[in-house]
């Protein structure tokens, strides 16, 4: 497979991999973490994603130490992962681990990068993306890391950053698909409550000889009084066995 094939099915993996998922991060971030190395020509790469809405960070390395050194550095609260979307932290471009002034600025995750053979590193920024203003933050980065004093060339960091803005581009339509799922329940939750609400009052005007306003002023109150939902209060009077108090008519 030539290199432009490669790139292409990377490109296709990534705008599947969501499709037979229940979750909108997993699936993408693998395939990013996977793919990234062979792509761009590094030893290993990782994914750090914490995007609007998640408690804990979604980590994902091309290999299992990898992945543990980026989840480690997460509690570290440092390295370039840490670094790429915390602007306090101060910018910076790719660096070598053999720098004195990477060994302060990470003290942690330098050694144990060096440890497992890496030499110099870089984070992309993985933007969290919205159809309207396009990346709106940095909620992420892709990591690189390379061994034998090799650095990442120009044409390495434009084609990591393009995978990277591909990645939070999917990554965000498969939230809105999420986002636009959950309204819709909601919408028919509430439609078919109004219906059964509606259909009780009928009963209840009926019964108890009142207008249908009067019926839902009854329903309401009673359950207000025994802080119940007036949806399951409803239900009950539909379907013929709710509290007689609330259904018989007064003598």
């Amino acid at each position: 497979m030539t290199p432009e094939q490669r790139l292409a099915d990377a490109f296709v993996a990534l705008a599947g991999s969501t499709a037979d998922s229940s979750s909108d991060v997993p699936g993408p971030l693998s395939v990013l973490a996977q793919r990234a190395p062979a792509l761009l020509g590094t030893r290993a790469a990782a994914v750090v994603f914490t995007p609007e809405g998640y408690d804990a960070a979604r980590v994902v390395g091309s290999n299992l130490q990898v992945s543990q050194l980026e989840h480690e550095a997460v509690g570290w609260r440092e390295g370039p992962g840490y670094d790429c979307h915390h602007p306090d932290a101060g910018p910076w471009a790719q660096a070598a681990f053999d720098n004195s002034h990477t060994r302060r600025r990470w003290p942690h995750y330098t050694p144990q990068a060096l440890s497992l053979g890496y030499s110099h590193v870089v984070a992309l920024p993985l933007g969290e993306y919205t159809r309207t203003s396009g990346a709106s933050g940095m909620s992420g980065a892709l990591i690189l890391l390379s061994c034998a004093g090799r650095t990442f060339s120009p044409e390495t960091l434009v084609l990591g950053r393009s995978l990277a803005d591909f990645t939070a581009v999917i990554l965000e339509s498969a939230r809105e698909a999420d986002r636009s799922r959950t309204l819709a329940a909601q919408l028919e939750r509430a439609l078919t409550s109004r219906v059964v609400i509606e259909q009780a009052k009928g009963v209840l005007a009926t019964r108890r000889t009142v207008t249908p306003d009067e019926a839902f002023d009854l329903l309401r109150k009673y359950a207000r009084s025994r802080q119940r939902p007036l949806r399951d209060v409803a239900r009950e009077v539909v379907e013929g066995h709710a509290d007689p108090e609330l259904t018989d008519r007064e003598s």
